[in-house]
């Protein structure tokens, strides 16, 4: 079984208000992912702009490669975590993923409208995205005291959300500025990306143990079994905990409507003007940056299984308030179903993280959480497809009824199959 000795009884007592601050290490990579973000999200807003309207891609071209390209990163994600347990090196592993997404943005500025050129730099982009994240995320659970990864994980999420709401403003300030000079956004971008690559070099150690946890705090602790090279390293799938959580992490994200169609039913609804459009994610992630710490707090405290399945609950209520008849309670309707999107970022997103952590070996951690990652992210594509053809088929109100079903159905199967946290609700059988 691949569960960390950090149940409470075996750790060692912590000194008063240590357990509660948060690792440099953390806060470093929070910082990386925040300005990065910057430089990534100044592209995205722009994107389907430059490309739709700049280009004349038509928007099947467009999201015919944006879909290809999202499906690949998940991919990815295990030859990140893969690269980083195999050699031991996952802050190498994530800066090539960092280097690579910062480099693609010249790689946009030197295509010059080319059509393969701009599919290579999109590419080289998802590539970095899906490389960096695995080993990332270990890096904080090498740097992070077992008990204090909620938070841990909330702290970093509200750090890189910040850079996902600045980008947009800082990409449609400077075609403002520039009188839409596309060009001026990919070089901005791609010297703030650089920014993010030197942070990480500078600022996070390479083991996530030199500024990991404060005085009186001790690392994440080695798995029972010996080395991390043995039989429990080599085969994650041995772990009926681990299985589990893979289990209900497919049946939830299998149940997850992209939150693209979440956004095109608001705008359905109340006939947005395209061009207030994109601030509708701008509402969710609002949401989530305020309530990411605060959630993987709670988890810490109470247990992270809980907080992730009622995160999802709220994803529900978020699908049945877009059930309610027009007549219904107008923009209120409209500001509820972002905050509960963002509710359920937040209980979920970094909680996930923290769940899965203490279940696997640290010499294959960067491995397993890409696992989680990649089925989660896979789950999410297929729901997608099949509630777009729902759509296509019977009309987004069929389709609605159906997710809605589906949630249901899969957050019912989770709450049984999710193994118990190890810190606070005893260890999984």
């Amino acid at each position: 079984m691949y569960l960390a000795t950090t149940g409470r009884r075996d750790a060692p007592p912590t000194p008063s208000g240590v357990r509660r601050r948060v690792s440099g290490t953390v806060l470093a990579l929070g910082a990386v992912s925040l300005v990065t973000d910057v430089s990534s999200e100044m592209v995205t807003a722009v994107l389907p702009l430059y490309l739709v309207l700049g280009l004349g891609l038509s928007p099947l071209q467009f999201g015919f490669l944006d879909g290809l390209f999202n499906g690949a990163t998940a991919l990815v994600r295990m030859l990140g975590g893969h690269l980083a347990d195999r050699g031991g090196r996952p802050k190498r592993v994530a800066g090539f993923g960092y280097a690579l997404s910062a480099c693609s943005r010249l790689g946009l500025l030197l295509a010059s409208g080319a059509a393969t050129g701009i599919a290579a730099a999109l590419a080289a982009d998802r590539l970095g995205k899906g490389i960096r994240t695995a080993p990332r995320d270990a890096l904080i659970t090498l740097g992070s005291p077992p008990d204090g990864l909620g938070r841990a994980f909330g702290v970093h999420r509200a750090m890189d959300t910040t850079g996902a709401l600045l980008g947009p403003l800082a990409a449609f300030a400077l075609l403002w500025a520039t009188a839409d000079a596309y060009d001026a956004v990919f070089v901005v971008s791609f010297c703030v990306g650089l920014v993010g690559v030197l942070l990480l070099v500078v600022l996070v150690p390479s083991d996530g143990s030199t500024t990991a946890v404060g005085a009186g705090v001790r690392p994440a602790a080695r798995v029972r079994g010996g080395s991390d090279r043995g039989p429990g390293g080599r085969h994650l799938l041995r772990s009926a905990a681990f299985r589990r959580l893979l289990a209900a992490t497919a049946l939830l994200g299998a149940a997850t409507v992209g939150d693209a169609f979440v956004y095109l039913l608001l705008q359905r609804r109340y006939d947005l003007a395209v061009a207030w459009f994109p601030l509708l994610p701008l509402g969710a992630a609002a949401v989530y940056l305020l309530l990411a710490v605060p959630a993987g707090r709670l988890a810490d405290r109470i247990g992270r299984r809980r907080p992730f399945l009622y995160g999802h609950l709220a994803l529900l209520l978020g699908y049945a308030l877009l059930l309610v008849p027009d007549g219904g309670p107008g923009p209120l309707l409209l500001v509820g179903v972002l905050a509960l999107l963002g509710v359920f970022y937040a209980a979920t997103d970094g909680v996930l993280m923290a769940l899965a952590g203490p279940l696997l070996p640290e010499g294959r951690r960067a491995t397993g959480l890409a696992a989680v990652q990649t089925v989660q992210a896979l789950a999410r594509l297929g729901a997608a497809t099949g509630f777009g053809a729902a759509w296509t088929l019977w009309g987004p109100g069929t389709a609605l009824v159906l997710a809605l079903g589906a949630l249901a159905a899969a957050v019912g199967c989770a709450w049984r199959l999710l193994p118990s946290d190890a810190l606070t609700e005893g260890t999984p059988s």
